[in-house]
């Protein structure tokens, strides 16, 4: 698994992108109550702005890391948003994306740098 400097969490399998928000910005933002989707077969370029959380407390961008096409969603975030707070890393997943540039993820962070990352910032 991969992090970046947004807080989104990547896990590639072939060239496919499973992308999620990390479980810093799942507490930073508190509970979710809303998770706006991207559409499957919408393509993005690296740091398109690709879906939006939203918790009581505010409402954040999520960006994508990796230049594709989104090839699945996780559907059950509209129903059940907290999933992002409950189960980041298994079932808190936004979307998977088939990955047209494997260098997209050239700056994402191994989990200790991006444990170092949080800690000087």
């Amino acid at each position: 698994m991969k992090f970046t400097k947004d807080h989104e969490w990547i896990k590639v399998e072939g060239d496919v992108a499973t992308i999620g928000i990390t479980e810093y910005a799942a507490e930073a933002l508190g509970e979710l109550v809303y998770v706006e989707l991207p559409k499957v077969g919408n393509k993005y370029n690296v740091h398109d702005a690709f879906a939006v959380v939203e918790s009581s407390k505010s409402a954040s961008d999520v960006y994508i890391p990796v230049t594709g096409e989104v090839v699945a969603v996780n559907d059950s975030l509209t129903s059940q948003p907290e999933l992002i707070n409950n189960s980041t890393y298994a079932n808190g997943w936004i979307a998977k994306v088939k990955m047209s540039n494997n260098a997209d993820l050239s700056d994402a962070m191994d989990e200790a740098a991006y444990k170092e990352f949080l800690k000087n910032s």
